[in-house]
C-alpha cells in the first residue's frame, strides 16, 4: 500500500530535517516546566502520534488478521504501544505542554481507514508491509531523539524504548518474510 510507504518515508524525511536545520544544537536540557528543544518537541509528537495509530492499526488486524502470527503481532502492537504512551505521559507531566502532533497525523488515518475496508491476504500484507515502514521510521526517530536530544528524561527514554522498536521491526520482518 503506498499510503504505508510514503508514512515512513515523511518520518525519516522529517527527522532529517530537523537534523539538519540546526535546530537541535547548542539548546540546553531543560528543566522541570521549561519547553522543551525542538529535537524533543518533534520526537515527542511524533512519538505520541504513533500510538493511536498503532493501536487503531493494531486492533484492526487482531480482528481482521487471517494467521494467528499476524493477530499475535497486533496483540503485541497494541499493548506496546499503550505501555509506552503511559511511560511517555509520565515523563511529559514534569514538562511544559507540547502541541499536538500534526505532521503524520492525516497520513495515518488514511492507512486505518485503507486496513478497514481491506480483507484476507491484502489486509495481511498491507498491514506488515505497513508495521515494516513505520518501525523503520520508528527506529530512526529514537536513534535521532538519543544522537539529538536535550532532554536528558526523554533521552533515557529513547534508550530504553529502542531495543523494543527493534524487537517490533525484527518481528515484522519475520512477518514479512512469510507473507511473500
Amino acid at each position: 500500500m503506498k499510503a504505508f510507504f510514503l508514512t515512513a518515508t515523511i518520518l525519516v524525511v522529517s527527522a532529517v530535517v530537523v537534523a539538519t536545520s540546526g535546530l537541535a544544537a547548542g539548546a540546553p536540557a531543560s528543566a522541570p516546566g521549561a519547553p522543551l528543544g525542538p529535537a524533543d518537541t518533534y520526537f515527542v509528537t511524533q512519538t505520541s502520534l504513533g500510538t493511536p495509530f498503532q493501536v487503531d492499526s493494531g486492533r484492526l488486524a487482531e480482528t481482521k488478521g487471517t494467521t494467528q502470527a499476524i493477530r499475535s503481532y497486533a496483540d503485541l502492537m497494541v499493548s506496546s504501544h499503550i505501555a509506552v504512551n503511559n511511560a511517555l505521559l509520565a515523563i511529559l507531566k514534569n514538562k511544559a505542554p507540547v502541541p499536538p502532533p500534526t505532521l503524520l497525523k492525516a497520513a495515518y488515518a488514511t492507512m486505518v481507514s485503507t486496513l478497514q475496508h481491506e480483507t484476507s491476504e491484502t489486509l495481511d500484507a498491507d498491514y506488515v508491509r505497513g508495521q515494516v515502514n513505520y518501525q523503520r521510521g520508528n527506529t530512526a526517530l529514537y536513534q535521532y531523539e538519543i544522537a539529538n536530544g536535550t532532554d536528558p528524561d526523554l533521552k533515557a527514554f529513547a534508550q530504553e524504548t529502542l531495543p523494543k522498536i527493534q524487537d517490533h521491526l525484527a518481528r515484522a520482518l519475520k512477518l514479512q518474510g512469510g507473507a511473500d
